[in-house]
């Protein structure tokens, strides 16, 4: 493996960590008081002045104005849309369900990926997809306990949700890659936080931040530094040197995660069912991984 794909397996990775502990981390938020919505926009604007922040010791980088449309239209596919429909979703279907959609994703990226970029659809890419996703339904429907009824409505908001991260790991990967990391999440959270902050206006308000408990506050903080900034920070890197079905196929990893913290903090047991999901995702990762891109395609057909 060289270099450059290494260095994208390792952020993607680092990435899926950090939003798998943002599952218990923002449910201990929100059971502290703060609403759905709030939360999400706190991340949209801790992490713009975060990025600002960083990007005042990077070399200055000129966009010219057609990129910086792309980058709105990413902001609004990678950030907006899908946070807006995930965190909506939730609030009405079960988080069973939710997680259960979310393995959709790399199924979802494999076929977009298939119609847009012409990448290729080989056995071993799909055998990869499907044993990453059976790997990741053993794990969230062995940890589910048959707790609560989902919502069509919240189903379909959630599926809106994958849809809408699909489009931004398939559109505008050619786009991620011209631009430092900091640069590109800079102007995509600015114009996300731009969009969001109609909708939550009212939250700001009524939220009282003088009398929030510690777990909002410093909760809050680490959901902004670790979830947010730093996962969309190693976020590009993934997508410069990953296809875009290898990347999504990381998604599988965010429940072993949550499920990990889960058992580490005494609210669930590690079980078979636990180790064998584990392998099966990370075999599935593999195969993927070891699948031919167009690239490998084109290259042997024109040795």
């Amino acid at each position: 493996m060289d270099r450059n794909k290494l260095k994208g397996h390792v952020a993607m990775l680092g990435a899926e960590v950090l939003w798998g502990v943002s599952a218990p981390l923002g449910k201990a938020i929100l059971a502290a008081g703060m609403s759905p919505l709030l939360l999400t926009n706190c991340r949209m604007a801790g992490a713009v002045v975060l990025f600002w922040l960083v990007s005042l010791f990077m070399p200055h980088e000129d966009i010219p104005p057609k990129d910086m449309l792309r980058i709105f239209f990413a902001s609004l596919c990678g950030v907006v849309v899908n946070q807006f429909c995930f965190v909506s979703g939730l609030s009405l279907t079960s988080p069973v369900n939710a997680s259960i959609i979310t393995t959709s994703l790399p199924i979802l990226t494999m076929v977009m990926a298939a119609v847009v970029l012409h990448e290729p659809v080989t056995r071993l890419k799909v055998g990869g997809v499907f044993l990453g996703a059976i790997g990741a339904l053993v794990l969230i429907l062995g940890s589910a306990g048959g707790n609560g009824e989902g919502c069509i409505g919240g189903d379909l908001l959630v599926i809106c949700a994958q849809l809408s991260f699909t489009c931004y790991l398939v559109f505008f990967k050619s786009l991620i890659g011209r631009y430092n990391p900091v640069t590109l999440m800079k102007w995509m959270f600015t114009y996300s936080s731009i969009c969001f902050i109609p909708f939550t206006y009212t939250d700001w308000i009524a939220m009282d931040w003088s009398g929030a408990p510690a777990v909002v506050t410093w909760g809050t903080v680490a959901f902004v530094v670790g979830p947010t900034f730093l996962s969309y920070l190693l976020l590009p890197v993934g997508q410069r040197f990953l296809r875009p079905t290898v990347t999504a196929m990381y998604n599988y990893v965010q429940p072993i995660v949550a499920t990990a913290v889960a058992i580490g903090v005494g609210l669930d047991r590690f079980t078979p069912s636990n180790a064998i999901a584990v392998v099966l995702v990370f075999t599935g990762v593999y195969l993927v991984t070891r699948s031919k891109s167009r690239a490998d395609m084109e290259q042997e057909g024109t040795n």
